[in-house]
């Protein structure tokens, strides 16, 4: 078996039996040297990948012999003269018997990525490698490829139609105060790159515009809590809240740590070390607030129609950014590689002190998950256009637990009567001792009519006992009986 030098995967039966992918594609020798650029370039300007020349579209080794090896020197000039920069390569070649049984060569031609630069043809064309072709880029499409290779920041992109008026005062004034500048607001602004001939750049709207949806409405982030392990839809959805908070991510953020602060529950948690319980917060505050703050300084806001979602399940928070991770991270790396889509973005909230150095705040998002005795978060990346931050609590063995040790204190035909709140009533007495209507109005989001029937039923059936002085007495309770 002929096997390559620089990649096992390439061996003569591959380049007879492969199909042409993402990262391979073959090409006859009888084409013009020139008319391999394109396909060089979508590869450099994709994932990398290898171009074989010498195999014929019929998967069958038609070699050089026909046609001499100058036309491999040909070949091999073409990065060089026909892409522009040159893409980081390495070719080699083959030694291999063709379609005829005659000792011949392929050549092979081995892409890198090119993670910061654009490789163009020599007539100033984009290709990029999307499945098993080398597609032609339009003009808005070579505009996205550099913001993702950094060449281009869409954070300094103009918003037409906004100007200084559009500018929170307020919060600026803030800002220059802990940055102590005596500037104006303009000259500021100038300073740090976010005014252009009255316009501001879309990083300038995003942190400091009164309202920055009125120019990007996708600069806004979703607060979503669910009842249960999954969403649902049509009539299983049962969401407890659903929140959308706008305004400079600076405010944004403050307002997202209230919305998330309330929905957070407290537990008894044995700690191993010292053998006692210490009660607990559902999720370390770090890891839940930097997952948020690296959302909103990291996301790619070129991305239209999309925005940050925060969603709370009873096992789990997950943070929702859109687009991929940028450049030369990936999730393997991410606990270790600086990079920042958004380097004004993300130098302006350090300095209101949001943001830690990129790679030291995912570490210590792992570093107090542990110390919780909690799961790692865990980075994925759906679709490959997003990225998620999922952070488990261990609710639900803590259910399980208490489930148990209620359940046990009825019947079994008593307790599979029990409806779904009736449950949820009981668990809450269990946990906090007692239960008033309005606790059970907020856990299951339904009338305080509701609820008190709920309770009531629960006293009818022996499983509850009231406290009070009267109906009407404001500290009334539950409790189990």
């Amino acid at each position: 078996m002929i096997v390559s030098k620089f990649n096992s995967k390439i061996t003569d039966k591959f380049l007879n039996e492969a199909i042409e992918d993402q990262y391979f594609d073959r090409k006859s020798s009888k084409i013009r040297p020139k008319d391999i650029a394109m396909h060089l370039c979508a590869f450099a300007n994709a994932n990398g990948g290898c171009l074989a020349i010498g195999v014929s579209d019929d998967k069958q080794i038609e070699g050089f012999n026909d046609t001499g090896d100058e036309k491999i020197n040909d070949f091999q000039k073409v990065p060089f003269d026909l892409c522009n920069p040159t893409p980081k390569h390495r070719t080699e070649i083959l030694e291999l018997n063709n379609r005829k049984g005659e000792q011949d060569k392929v050549l092979l031609f081995h892409i890198e990525s090119s993670t910061n630069k654009i490789i163009k043809t020599s007539s100033n064309e984009v290709y990029l490698r999307i499945g098993d072709s080398s597609k032609k880029l339009p003009y808005e499409d070579i505009k996205n490829l550099e913001y993702d290779k950094g060449e281009r920041l869409y954070e300094e992109e103009l918003v037409e139609r906004s100007s200084l008026d559009d500018i929170d005062r307020e919060l600026l004034a803030e800002y220059k105060k802990k940055v102590n500048s005596s500037l104006s607001d303009k000259e500021i602004l100038e300073a740090r790159g976010f005014i252009y001939q009255g316009q501001l750049t879309v990083a300038g709207t995003i942190l400091f515009a009164k309202n920055p949806e009125k120019f990007l409405p996708n600069c806004k982030i979703r607060f979503i809590r669910y009842d249960g392990l999954e969403g649902q839809i049509g009539t299983e959805m049962y969401i407890i809240k659903d929140i959308s908070i706008y305004g400079p991510l600076h405010k944004m953020i403050e307002e997202v740590k209230k919305v998330v602060s309330s929905q957070l529950r407290d537990f008894n948690a044995l700690n191993p070390n010292t053998g006692k319980f210490d009660t607990v917060t559902e999720y370390p505050e770090f890891a839940w607030q930097e997952g948020v703050v690296n959302a909103v300084t990291h996301r790619d806001y070129s991305i239209k129609g999309e925005y940050i979602k925060i969603i709370m399940y009873d096992d789990r928070l997950e943070i929702l950014s859109p687009g991929k991770l940028p450049n030369i991270v990936n999730i393997n790396n991410l606990k270790y590689t600086r990079y920042s889509r958004n380097p004004k973005i993300a130098r302006i909230l350090s300095e209101f002190g949001w943001v830690k150095e990129l790679n030291e705040g995912i570490k210590r998002i792992y570093k107090e998950m542990k110390e919780y005795f909690l799961d790692d978060p865990k980075f994925t990346e759906p679709n490959n256009n997003s990225l998620n931050l999922t952070l488990k609590n261990n609710i639900v063995m803590r259910r399980i637990r208490n489930t148990e040790q209620i359940s046990s204190r009825f019947t079994k035909e008593l307790w599979d009567s029990l409806s779904k709140h009736e449950i949820k009533a009981i668990e809450l007495a269990y946990i906090n001792g007692k239960v008033t209507t309005k606790d059970l109005e907020d856990k299951i989001d339904r009338s305080s009519k509701i609820a008190r029937k709920i309770l009531n039923t629960l006293q009818d059936k022996g499983i509850f006992e009231w406290n009070g002085t009267s109906k009407n007495d404001p500290r009334q309770y539950f409790k189990l009986r």
